[in-house]
């Protein structure tokens, strides 16, 4: 019986009206793509291990005990046959023929509205299951982000979902892979809010904190609640006065971080000019991978096991200086040769090692000041991760759920800054953009990129123009460009391509002087290769050739080979076009109808 005070029907409009909420609906899917992206988490960790009992005759992570009794012939062949089959699988099934990573997801993100293929995806996720089980030397998180964020653009896509939910469905894939593989959501939450969906816009925050809480939930019910590395028992920092001893590991790391991504883009570099096939490429990366791995078995793989070894101060100076060096090496070689994997994990590590040679020495000169070589082997890892991926705040907060320690988390933000900071000072960009400026793109400005992008030239020309045949006698040039809409006359031939350009500009003397008009026609004094736009060039490409060429009108071409007449496009309404398009996205983020 309803109350007199309560109209009938109430309760059911109400829930009428939840369902059409879309933080609601959003809320209620990123709960399902953290179930899904943690729960694919889970299966590609089992997928590495897999491959890696094929290869090495052992699946778990504790691979440099098993690998250093291993025949050497074996340690050098496991990583180029699977670099061969890697190549192979590329070559023939991937799109572009390369891995796909994190900077995937950034230019989805950035650029295609949160568009993704889940079959690519998955396809990702083979090539750098196999990388990792054979011995590469990359990271597991890079493949889990990049399968996570797939997933979450498959909802969307499924449910035919706009720009701005696609996007925010998109970084909750993020949030709940890195929150699975770390144990830690807050990490998870701000690393997809950071890196790839580029602000913190409160629409986008809630469905991504619900879907990194629910990733970490479903791993801590599968594997328990544990850290991702077995952490030394934590002092309280000894001295304020270590803390310049912390800054100048921050520099240290930037230094790192700065070599290894030129490292790897140079690897890349040079194996390209090497004539040898592309599907091939990976293969030999492979020997050169498993050469280092017959001395040195704590580059291959995913490599935990050496930074457990090295936050417990079981390696000497000298093994954590040469680690420094060789599973650099390793990770530029893998990576430049074409294996797929991420750099998360190997940047833990080169930062573990570089902290732990850093905390040995510090403490031989100033033992009574050092919190001892753990705290900075903790340090160094946050630093080196932060500068490499871009990520100061998620490492930080990752380092801070990992040990639960408020003092070691401060001596992480300054050297964790001040490496950030040097990288970004030196590069200007991290290694996922460093990645994607090689393919010739910018996602300076992210959101705004990729609004440009959406829109094509022919969706704002206009097709008024004054046209003129190449023979026109110049007494009617004259006339017709005082009467021209856009003070230009568009020379056509007869099958209406565009063969040159008159302005007033172009007459010169011509346009007061009439004594050569008899011998002389518009084609003699039109500018012959002007300019153009095409019709299916996007608003950034027609911005930058607006700036280079200076003129505030172009005219728009079918193509630059067929130089079909289609219209004109002016600046301003380019800019206006934009503007457009950026109020409307802005409206759709805000909820706004």
């Amino acid at each position: 019986m309803t109350p007199p005070d309560q109209p009938a029907g109430k309760p059911a409009l109400s829930v009428k009206r939840l369902t059409k909420n879309d933080q609601v609906v959003l809320t209620g899917l990123a709960v399902a793509i953290g179930v899904l992206a943690s729960g694919a988490a889970i299966v590609f960790r089992h997928a590495i291990g897999v491959f890696q009992g094929l290869g090495y005759g052992f699946g778990g992570e504790r691979l440099i005990t098993i690998v250093s009794i291993l025949p050497w012939w074996q340690i050098l062949l496991v990583p180029a046959v699977g670099g061969l089959a890697v190549g192979v699988f590329v070559h023939n099934f991937m799109p572009n023929r390369r891995p796909q990573g994190v900077a995937d997801v950034i230019e989805a993100n950035a650029l295609r509205g949160g568009r993704m293929s889940v079959t690519d995806g998955l396809k990702a996720a083979l090539v750098s299951a196999v990388s990792l089980g054979s011995g590469a030397s990359v990271g597991r998180e890079g493949p889990v982000v990049h399968l996570g964020a797939s997933l979450g653009a498959w909802i969307s896509r499924r449910l035919h979902l706009g720009r701005s939910a696609s996007r925010t469905l998109l970084g909750c894939g993020v949030a709940a892979a890195v929150a699975a593989s770390f144990n830690a959501p807050i990490a998870g939450t701000f690393f997809a809010l950071e890196v790839v969906i580029g602000n913190y816009a409160l629409t986008a925050l809630a469905p991504v904190v619900i879907a990194a809480v629910t990733g970490t939930i479903v791993s801590r019910l599968y594997y328990g609640d544990f850290p991702a590395f077995v952490l030394p028992e934590l002092h309280t920092l000894t001295s304020f006065w270590e803390f310049p001893a912390f800054a100048l590991l921050g520099v240290v790391s930037a230094a790192v971080a700065i070599i290894f991504i030129h490292a790897t883009m140079f690897t890349d570099d040079s194996v390209s000019r090497l004539p040898l096939p592309r599907w091939a490429r990976p293969a030999l990366g492979g020997l050169a991978v498993g050469a280092i791995g017959i001395f040195y078995p704590h580059v291959l793989g995913v490599g935990y096991e050496a930074t457990d070894a090295a936050l417990s101060g079981r390696y000497e100076l000298w093994l954590l200086l040469s680690l420094v060096v060789f599973k650099l090496a390793a990770t530029a070689i893998s990576l430049g040769t074409g294996f797929g994997g991420g750099v998360f994990s190997p940047s833990l590590i080169m930062g573990a090692m570089l902290g732990g040679a850093f905390g040995i020495l510090a403490t031989g000169v100033f033992p009574e000041l050092s919190s001892g070589h753990s705290a900075y082997t903790i340090v160094g890892m946050g630093a080196v991760a932060g500068a490499v991926l871009g990520a100061p705040i998620s490492t930080i907060l990752m380092i801070f759920e990992l040990t639960s320690d408020y003092a070691l988390t401060i001596a992480v933000m300054i050297s964790t800054t001040i490496a950030a900071l040097i990288t970004q000072q030196w590069l200007g960009r991290s290694f996922f953009t460093e990645q994607l400026r090689r393919r010739g793109l910018t996602v300076t400005g992210g959101h705004d990129v990729g609004l440009l992008r959406l829109v094509r030239v022919r969706d704002v020309m206009s097709v008024v123009f004054d046209a003129l045949p190449p023979t026109t006698p110049i007494p009617e040039v004259r006339e017709r460009l005082q009467h021209a809409p856009w003070g230009e006359l568009f020379l056509l031939d007869e099958s209406g391509c565009l063969t040159g350009v008159i302005t007033f500009a172009d007459l010169h003397e011509t346009a007061f002087d009439t004594s050569n008009d008899a011998a002389l026609m518009a084609d003699n004094l039109a500018r012959k290769r002007p300019t153009v736009l095409t019709a299916d060039d996007d608003l950034e490409s027609a911005f930058h050739i607006f700036t280079v060429s200076g003129e505030v009108n172009l005219p728009v071409v079918e193509n630059h080979d067929t130089m079909l007449m289609m219209g004109v496009a002016q600046e301003h309404e380019v800019v206006l076009a934009y503007h457009r398009a950026r109020d409307r996205a802005r409206d759709e983020d805000s909820g706004g109808d």
